[in-house]
């Protein structure tokens, strides 16, 4: 059971929630900061103050009053008319992290919403009742505006969920659980839908996905300098401390570990002075995506503990401020950063799958091909990594650099942070495809090198992923190969499969 406190979540700790099906719950402590806090907007409504979403419209209808007596018409109209989601839903997975997150924020004591609500987003994270939630839609300011709206819609019993691996109404779902669905509040509506949760649970996911293929990917590249007799020199320590970057120095010093007892590396001027940049500088284009991406954990690990709605209330109600934490920035940044990092990890995989089919770069049988000619073999698999990696170009142009004003020009700078989320996680999906198909050829040249010659831990893996995709003898329908791989990929504890201490001490 993980204790939610509103500070404090990790990754890891959501890694457990989000995969492993660990229980979560909230600290006393938060459940009475969020009752203290809650206690301060039922005096503003008895007071009459004016206080933005409390007795106030929305937005541009932020100088419209509101009476008491329309709180809870104020409360439910804005939770249907935001929400506009369009397109395919969320990953399942996405949407129980946006639901955690929220419950999480909502527990600093900021927020002015009941804990009974935030008690039954928990109900939903342990029950599975995933909302569905529409991808696109969201600015990425004024908070995730319309992915938390159909978020809100199930809390009162509207709007669709995933339960039981089946799609139903909402109200459905939580009557088979005995829940009940609330009436909203004054500011409930509010703080349910202003934050950063959409494109911080994609990130998150994205980023879980992103560190488990990253590690991968130096594994995979390391059988890639088997299959192609790499010069291991250019790993020695002396070269990356002499530069000076610590993610440069550590991928180094795992393709090393992973390669301490191969039979088919050999050193400078051996077979070669110098290999191509794409097996020469694994350690230093792959670091550079590991400074990106200790960049995002960095950064998600404070969005997922933030007070990201509006107004925030501090000093039990005696200061209320309209602030601007639902801006999502930060995390549009670091989604960029992200793309950019994956991206590159695909990039020149490429370049190295294309070294081991070109038979104008290596040794090895043109294509991987049993019979060149008669059969294709790896040949169309290179084509479909470069048609992967062209399209993660695209996908990879910043979304952060874009605004578009809304709500008459009232919200005139946005961060279309979800957009680069969604954007981010495309990318991962192709990147990891593309590192597969590596893989398949990786595996192919090893075997024609002698697979008792690899190091143990490369053949380790080998055996691994020979159990998963058998070897290149007849052409076939590579497709599937590369989509039993990928997924395998996703789905394995790299952990075990790299018996890599560094990431076990990272995660």
């Amino acid at each position: 059971m993980i204790t939610l406190t509103g500070n404090g979540l990790t990754l890891e700790e959501l890694r457990k929630v989000l995969f492993h099906g660990e229980k979560v719950c909230a600290s006393p402590e938060s459940i009475a900061a969020a009752a203290k806090s809650r206690e301060a907007v039922e005096r503003i409504v008895a007071e009459k103050r004016v206080v933005y979403g409390i007795t106030t419209g929305f937005g541009k209808f932020s100088d419209v009053l509101i009476g008491k007596e329309h709180v809870h018409d104020l409360q439910l109209n804005l939770i249907r008319s935001h929400a506009c989601g369009v397109g395919e839903p969320f990953p399942e997975v996405v949407a129980k992290a946006m639901v955690l997150l929220r419950a999480n924020a909502l527990l600093k004591g900021f927020s002015g919403i009941r804990p009974l609500v935030i008690k039954l987003l928990l109900e939903l994270v342990n029950r599975n009742i995933i909302p569905i939630i529409p991808q696109q839609g969201s600015l990425g300011a004024s908070g995730d505006l319309a992915p938390l709206s159909h978020l809100a819609l199930v809390l009162i019993g509207e709007g669709e969920v995933f339960y039981k691996g089946m799609r139903m109404d909402a109200g459905n779902a939580l009557q088979q659980e005995g829940l009940m669905p609330i009436t909203l509040e004054a500011k409930e509506g509010l703080a349910l839908i202003n934050g950063t949760q959409a494109m911080t649970a994609m990130g998150v996911v994205g980023y879980l996905e992103a560190e488990q293929l990253a590690y991968e990917s130096e594994l995979i590249a390391a059988m890639t300098i088997e299959g192609l007799n790499g010069i291991i020199d250019a790993f020695k320590e002396e070269v990356h401390v002499a530069r000076g970057y610590q993610q440069q120095i550590a991928t180094a010093a795992r393709i090393r570990r992973y390669l301490t007892d191969s039979l088919l590396t050999t050193q400078q001027g051996e077979l070669r002075v110098q290999d191509a940049y794409s097996l020469r500088c694994i350690p230093q284009v792959h670091g550079a995506s590991w400074q990106a991406l200790d960049y995002v954990k960095e950064k998600l690990e404070i969005e997922i503990n933030a007070a990201t709605d509006n107004p925030l209330i501090f000093d039990d109600g005696e200061m209320v401020i309209s602030g601007g934490n639902f801006h999502g920035q930060p995390i549009a940044f670091a989604m960029d950063f992200m793309k950019i990092a994956v991206a590159e990890l695909a990039n020149i995989s490429e370049r190295r799958i294309e070294r081991l089919v070109n038979p104008q770069l290596n040794d090895l049988p043109p294509f991987l091909s049993p019979q060149p000619g008669l059969q294709s073999g790896a040949m169309i698999m290179q084509y479909a990594a470069a048609a992967l990696v062209s399209e993660n170009k695209t996908l990879a142009h910043p979304a952060s650099v874009d605004s578009i004003p809304s709500s008459a020009n009232q919200e005139d700078h946005v961060s279309m942070g979800t957009i680069a989320s969604r954007h981010a996680y495309q990318i991962i999906q192709n990147a990891r495809r593309v590192l597969a198909i590596e893989m398949i050829c990786a595996m192919q040249a090893v075997e024609y090198r002698g697979v008792e010659k690899m190091a143990t831990q490369t053949r380790d893996f080998y055996e691994k992923g020979r159990e998963k995709v058998t070897s290149i003898k007849q052409d076939r329908i590579f497709s599937k190969d590369i989509e039993v791989l990928a997924q395998w990929l996703k789905t394995v504890d790299w952990r075990k499969i790299t018996n890599n201490s560094d990431a076990q001490q990272k995660a």
